[in-house]
This record gives structure tokens, sequence and C-alpha cells, in this order.
């Protein structure tokens, strides 16, 4: 674990200025609870041309909430950064919940990866994001580096998943 908190001191020494600790809070609110990812899951659900991206991204996001965030998280119980570092100023309220897999890069990734197979003129933005909010959790010393790592991956199977779910729903015209 202490090459992680090397890696994230690392990244403080790197980045760290008065713009990124301005930008990252908001960033990675985004992510807060999926809302960005439900909220455009809906959007995409409304149109016909853009259903089946509405319908994988949902069904990756349902998929992620029960593995992340109801068996892994709790299952795993890994603490957080800043309870190993506590020399860290936190920009950000302190997340109360567990570090493994980051809830947000695996929803950010789930969906984006969702989207993009479906529609990739919203899903390369979509991704564009999922990236900027997969390193503000790394930013703000919310998150190890294999959290992060963890919720890409299972993010982009739980993005593949919900294309087949789609697919299934939704067979092509």
């Amino acid at each position: 674990m202490s090459w992680e908190i090397d890696f994230l001191d690392g990244i403080q020494a790197i980045f760290h200025c008065e713009w990124m600790d301005t930008l990252m809070p908001p960033l990675s609110s985004l992510g807060d609870a999926g809302i960005i990812w439900i909220v455009l899951s809906i959007l995409l659900l409304l149109f016909p041309r853009t259903r089946r991206a509405g319908v994988a991204s949902a069904f990756s996001l349902i998929l992620m909430l029960i593995s992340g965030n109801m068996i892994l998280k709790p299952l795993i119980s890994r603490m957080r950064p800043f309870t190993v570092n506590t020399a860290v100023t936190l920009l950000i309220p302190p997340p109360g919940d567990f570090s493994f897999p980051s809830g947000h890069t695996f929803a950010s990734f789930a969906s984006s990866t969702a989207i993009l197979r479906n529609h990739k003129r919203i899903g390369i933005p979509a991704l564009i994001l999922a990236v900027l909010i997969a390193f503000s959790r790394l930013y703000l010393y919310v998150h190890y580096p294999t959290d992060v790592l963890a919720g890409l991956l299972l993010g982009i199977l739980a993005g593949y998943l919900g294309n087949l779910a789609a697919r299934k729903l939704l067979p092509p015209s």
C-alpha cells in the first residue's frame, strides 16, 4: 500500500495548484451517486436513435450498484487513503463508505463504455468525462490507484454486459 500513497503524493507534487483545487471538487461531484450518468441514461432513453445506448447505460449502472456498492465495497472494506495519510487536507467532505472499488470510476466507465458502443458522438465526450472523474478521485486523495483501476476495469465489463442486455431487449430493426 505504500507505493499507492507514494503515487497519490506524486500526483499532489506534480498537479497541485489553485486552479486544480478549484476544478477537481465539482468535477468529482458530477459522479456523486452516479447522478450525471443516470441523467444521461434517462435522456438517451427518450429518443429512439439513442434508446439502445440509454438501455445499455442504465443496465450497466444497475450492475455497478449491485456488484460495486452492495457487494464489493462492504466485502473488501478497504479504508480510504486519507485515513492512512492523515496529513492530507481534503478539498471535499470525507466519503463515509469504503474505498474499493471506486464507485465514481466504476459508474463513469460502465455508463460511458455502454454509450460509446452505441453512439460514438455522445460516447467519446462521455469517456473523456469518465477519465477526468477517475483522475479527480486520485487528485482528491479519496481513492488509491488500485481502487480506480478496479473501477475502470469493472466499469468496462459492466458496460459490455449492459450492451449485451440492450441488444437482447432492443434487437436491431
